[in-house]
């Protein structure tokens, strides 16, 4: 394999694989078995283009080398159902939180915390929920909680929770900054040092100051609609989310409204992009480019945005087992996973329930190859691209 050749990383986290081939060709390079990853907690770009991910079913941590003779390079016990992962900007010290899982109900109230140099990994409790986490670096690291319904951004010394003592004690933060209730989406940017979360109101910053938060001003939507993700463009110091408006029934989502929301952290300007109706949620950046996939009744799409703001749409077939009229978009129905690499212009799609990744050139929209795995990647799978330089861990959220 060329040493610049991407890597795509693909996971059927339902079967229990994990494929890794080159881009655009398709060839295999290795395959894991018996690896089901947390597609919820995503997967989460280390320097040396490795890959942190959690195996929901053993309970454990792996980080990943696709570019090296070895695919698993570590694999560290954690607490799981897994709901959310990060790392500090150096990306030695990884924080995982715990959620729902295949339960109606947040039950874990259990985060882990991992020192990868030196392979140090303790058990906290914290608070039941579904909290997302960021690790802040400048100093001591912070692993910072947001939590929701009472909102909070919950301060840790990472150096605490990491010394704790066996037992999965209760840890209790040394600051706490209020947040509204509804908080969902994280981010942090490394280069200021800020952390962002995302509620009905608006995207709310904070900095570090010693080892507490200190809050900023929220950064507003600008329109009736909401995001409930937050992605960091590592290119340009830009926000990225997709902002979803209409009714919230969940049997209406043919009719949902979907805005691509960026806000550029230099500047301080906003700009949306309309996106159309239906189901639009995560994002990848491509080296030039932000991609969406639109899923709809009349028709599915990948959405590119160039740097001019100007819209491509590249049709993609037909998924059997799609979210149909009168249901809703989440239970029991097929989905698609979209990755890119900051340092490429490909852009891979999956086809759920199909076991196919559509490989796209970004720059012209175009398809160059279809892969077919051999599973089935049910709920669409999920995927990463990534070269071995390519910037992509200045984003230390997983994805």
């Amino acid at each position: 394999m060329p040493a610049a050749a991407p890597v795509l990383l693909v996971s059927d986290h339902v079967e229990g694989s994990v494929h890794v081939l080159t881009v655009p060709d398709g060839t295999v390079i290795t395959r894991l078995t018996g690896r089901h990853l947390s597609e919820h907690a995503g997967f989460l770009a280390l320097p040396g283009g490795r890959v942190a991910c959690v195996d929901e079913r053993r309970g454990e941590l792996l980080v990943l080398d696709p570019f090296g003779d070895e695919l698993v390079r570590l694999a560290v016990p954690v607490a799981v159902p897994a709901e959310h992962l990060a790392c500090d900007p150096s990306g030695r010290r990884l924080a995982v939180t715990t959620g729902v899982g295949r339960n109606t109900a947040p039950w874990s109230d259990l985060l882990t915390v991992i020192d990868l140099a030196t392979g140090e990994a303790a058990r906290v409790r914290t608070r039941v929920g579904e909290p997302g986490v960021t690790v802040l670096g400048g100093g001591d690291p912070l692993v910072v909680l947001r939590h929701r319904e009472p909102g909070a951004l919950a301060v840790h010394r990472f150096a605490d929770l990491l010394a704790a003592p066996p037992g999965c004690p209760p840890v209790p933060p040394h600051a706490i900054l209020p947040l509204p209730g509804d908080g969902h989406g994280d981010a942090q940017e490394p280069h200021s040092g800020h952390v962002f979360a995302a509620t009905g109101a608006g995207v709310h910053r904070a900095r570090r100051k010693g080892d507490a938060l200190v809050a900023e001003t929220v950064i507003p939507w600008g329109s009736p609609a909401r995001g409930w993700y937050l992605r960091l463009d590592t290119r340009r110091r830009v926000l990225w989310s997709t902002l979803r408006g209409g009714a919230p029934d969940p049997l209406r989502w043919p009719e949902w409204t979907n805005q691509a929301w960026r806000h550029d952290l230099g500047t301080g300007r906003t700009h949306r992009t309309e996106l159309g109706p239906g189901l639009v949620f995560r994002l990848a950046t491509a080296r030039r480019h932000t991609a969406f996939t639109r899923i709809h009744p009349d028709g599915d799409e990948l959405i590119l945005l160039d740097p001019d703001d100007t819209v491509r749409r590249t049709p993609l077939p037909a998924m059997d087992g799609a979210p149909r009229r009168g249901g809703t978009p989440w239970e029991g129905v097929q989905r698609r996973a979209v990755g890119a690499s900051p340092g490429s212009d490909w852009v891979a799609v999956t086809r759920g329930g199909h076991g196919e990744v559509h490989i796209v050139d970004a720059e012209s929209g175009h398809e160059a190859t279809r892969l077919r795995l051999g599973t089935p990647l049910h709920h669409g799978g999920h995927v990463m691209l990534r070269m071995r330089s390519d910037g992509a861990d200045g984003d230390p959220v997983g994805r």
